[in-house]
C-alpha cells in the first residue's frame, strides 16, 4: 500500500476570528476520512518553541528581537514536528504560521518585510523550495467584532491588549498576504459558527482535499 501524501494546512486570522474552535473539528474531519492527523499551533508546538511562546507574548521587546524569536521557534517546530509528520504522511493542522508573522511582525508592528522574507527562506528552505502550506483558510473579521469578542475573555496576552487600530493594520497585512498567494481561501469569520463550518467543508471539498461530505 502506498503511503499517503503529507499536507500542510493552515489558519490564520486575527485575535478572536474563531479560527482556534474550529481546528478540532476540522481534525475530526480528516480522522473521519482516515488520515493520521498532526494538530499544532505558532509560536510553540515543541518546548523550545513554547519557551519562546511566551518570552514573544508577555515580555517587551523590539521588532527585530520579536522576529528572530519566532522564527527560531519556527524553525523548531519544522524540524521537530512539521518535517517529520509530513514525511509520515499525516496532515499537519497548524494554528498560524508564517503568514502571521508578516501580519503582526510586518504590517501591526511596521517592520521591514524584506528582512522577514530574508529570515523565511532560511528558516523554510525544503528540497530547494520553501516549506509552504498546501491550504491557508484565513478567518476574517472586523477587528471591532473581534476586539469584543475579545473583551472580557481572558486576560489578554501583549498583542490581545494592542488598540483595535493594530488589528486593523494586522487585517490588512493578512489581506495583502492573501492577494499574493492562491493557497489562501477567505473565510468570512463575521457569520454563526455553522456558517463559518460550512465555509471551511466547502473550501476543502473545492480543493479536493477531502471527499464530500454530509451537510
Amino acid at each position: 500500500m502506498t503511503q499517503q501524501q503529507g499536507l500542510f494546512l493552515t489558519l490564520e486570522g486575527i485575535d478572536g476570528a474563531g479560527k482556534s474552535s474550529h481546528i478540532e473539528a476540522l481534525e475530526a474531519l480528516f480522522k473521519a476520512q482516515g488520515r493520521v492527523v498532526t494538530r499544532t499551533r505558532e509560536p510553540g508546538g515543541t518546548p523550545l518553541a513554547e519557551t519562546l511562546r511566551t518570552m514573544i507574548l508577555t515580555q517587551a521587546m523590539d521588532p527585530l528581537t520579536e522576529s528572530l524569536l519566532v522564527f527560531a521557534a519556527r524553525r523548531d517546530h519544522i524540524v521537530q514536528v512539521i518535517e517529520p509528520a509530513l514525511a509520515r504522511g499525516e496532515v499537519v493542522l497548524c494554528d498560524r504560521f508564517t503568514d502571521a508573522t508578516f501580519a503582526y511582525q510586518g504590517a501591526g508592528r511596521g517592520f521591514d518585510n524584506a528582512v522577514l522574507s530574508t529570515l523565511e527562506q532560511w528558516v523554510q528552505a525544503r528540497d530547494g523550495a520553501l516549506l509552504q502550506p498546501a491550504l491557508t483558510l484565513w478567518f476574517d473579521l472586523p477587528p471591532e467584532t473581534a476586539a469584543e469578542r475579545l473583551a472580557g475573555a481572558r486576560l489578554p496576552d501583549k498583542f490581545e491588549s494592542q488598540p483595535v487600530e493594530f488589528f486593523r493594520r494586522v487585517a490588512e497585512g493578512y489581506a495583502a498576504r492573501a492577494a499574493a498567494a492562491p493557497r489562501f481561501v477567505r473565510i468570512d469569520a463575521n457569520r454563526s459558527r455553522e456558517q463559518v463550518w460550512a465555509q471551511v467543508e466547502a473550501a476543502l471539498v473545492q480543493r479536493g482535499l477531502v471527499g464530500g461530505v454530509k451537510p
